[in-house]
């Protein structure tokens, strides 16, 4: 009874961890850089406004990928990871 109740407090405090990473990780977009130098240069000329709608725009642009990849590596993860390295081999 113990186990079953300090299993279901870990499962509550991974998500709470997550929801927090999540939250903070939101929070924090605005002071990124997300440009290489070449798009900074090009940036600054613009202006601040254009600057710093650019930067908002890189960034959103890299959400797609990385939710792509973090989807992918969490049914890897909870399928069982290595099945792709198991072919059969009769």
């Amino acid at each position: 009874m113990i186990s079953t109740y300090i299993k279901g407090v870990h499962h509550t405090l991974k998500k709470l961890v997550a929801l927090l990473s999540i939250v903070l990780l939101l929070n924090f977009t605005e002071e990124l850089n997300a440009q290489c130098s070449i798009c900074t240069k090009t940036a600054q000329q613009l202006g601040h406004k254009p600057a710093k709608g650019m930067n908002t725009g890189i960034i959103y642009l890299m959400i797609a990928p990385l939710a792509i990849m973090g989807f992918v590596g969490y049914r890897w993860w909870k399928g069982g990871g290595n099945d792709f390295m198991h072919t059969n081999e009769s």
